[in-house]
């Protein structure tokens, strides 16, 4: 059985930093013996097919083969098109009505309880607000991320400790479950 899957890595190309050209990704997807393969901006979105149903070791194997080819760590999270499906299904905010810049999705690598989130008060950053999901954390920002003050509070790397997590604005959210179909 062949299955649909996005790689999502974190903190590449920016600011020149951890510079990761997609068509090296692509070629080393490709490698990897993994097929149809293509990437979605510059900004760490891989999508492609693959006969294993193992999303964690498809995760090591893609980390490994990035560090070695590359030199430096990066890390990812691979999910399935029924997953990432689901997670724009069970968005608790009406996207339909929103910019993309407005809406985005934390994608962590293990589920998290609010227990986590305590410390952030909630009522402080209205109209702003978050919800968790599975394995995800849902951000709506009227006027946008960078301008956004929960995204700062939500953004504190105490909050994930031992968690990988990487973020995509709703536009990315869409494009992903669109390119993962199967």
């Amino acid at each position: 059985m062949t299955t649909r899957y996005a790689a999502l890595l974190r903190g590449i190309n920016v600011g020149g930093h951890k510079r990761v050209p997609m068509a090296e990704l692509r070629e080393l997807l490709a490698e990897l013996g993994h097929r149809d393969v293509v990437t979605y901006l510059q900004s760490g979105n891989a999508v492609f097919t693959s006969d294993s149903d193992d999303e964690k070791a498809l995760t090591a194997g893609l980390e490994q083969a990035m560090e070695e080819r590359f030199g430096f760590r990066i890390d990812c999270l691979v999910r399935n098109s029924a997953y990432l499906s689901a997670v724009a299904d069970a968005c608790p905010f009406p996207a339909a009505g929103l910019q993309g810049k407005q809406l985005h999705v934390t994608y962590l690598s293990q589920s998290v309880g609010p227990e986590r989130f305590a410390s952030i008060d909630g009522a402080a950053h209205l109209p702003e607000e978050f919800r968790l999901g599975d394995r995800v954390l849902y951000l709506y920002a009227p006027n946008g991320l960078g301008r956004s003050k929960l995204a700062a509070a939500l953004g504190r790397p105490s909050l994930y400790k031992g968690i990988t997590v990487t973020t995509r604005n709703w536009n990315t959210v869409v494009k992903l479950v669109e390119l993962t179909r199967d």
